[in-house]
């Protein structure tokens, strides 16, 4: 069986119901492994070790978020300041180069309508503008982007509309998981040879 690893970084995990009612849907998938960050790491220190090995074991990544002001929470971008860094600048050959296939899904939830988002909307651009800093970075390191699953109003949604926000999270999951196997870089190599 193949691992799909689900790193959420939401800074306050109890109080949210739209990502803790996602994780929980996703939890009952074969093969997924949730790590919460936040939780781990509740000072910031985050363990590099830990981390990459958790990453090496994967064979498809999932980094689970809120929006916050346009951008990612602060442990994220530390983590990507941190692990990344070290995976494909520092030891690239020994990490970095390890990690190239794994697909990438990026599950962003933001409290305002999809009509905010956009040309004439309060925040001017369209969420998937806002996660290009992601896409690039997944680039970067060899992970083949899938398209975001976003959530919107998530802070508003009635105790039904967050049963249905989570069993779409788990079926897209699922959808993806099934077209999505990882051929590790180490795998390709050893076929070349």
């Amino acid at each position: 069986m193949t691992k799909t690893l689900i790193l959420a970084f939401h800074p306050d995990l109890a109080r949210s119901r739209a990502n803790a009612a996602m994780l929980g849907a996703a939890a009952r998938l074969p093969g997924v492994e949730i790590a919460d960050l936040h939780g781990l790491y509740p000072d910031g220190r985050i363990d590099a070790d830990r981390e990459v090995a958790r990453l090496l074991s994967a064979d498809r990544i999932v980094l689970q978020f809120p929006v916050q002001w346009y951008a990612t929470p602060a442990l994220l971008k530390a983590w990507q300041d941190l692990i990344l860094t070290r995976m494909f600048y520092l030891a690239y050959d020994a990490e970095g180069r390890r990690l190239e296939g794994a697909p990438l899904l990026v599950a962003a939830t933001a409290g305002n309508t999809p009509q905010a988002y956009g040309p004439g909307g309060m925040n001017l651009y369209p969420l998937e503008d806002l996660l290009k800093p992601l896409r690039a970075t997944a680039n970067r390191c060899g992970l083949p982007w899938t398209e975001p699953f976003l959530a919107y109003s998530a802070n508003k949604l009635s105790d039904g509309e967050i049963a249905d926000l989570a069993m779409r999270y788990a079926g897209r999951l699922s959808a993806w998981i099934a077209a999505t196997p990882r051929a590790r870089a180490e795998t390709a190599m050893a076929l070349r040879a």
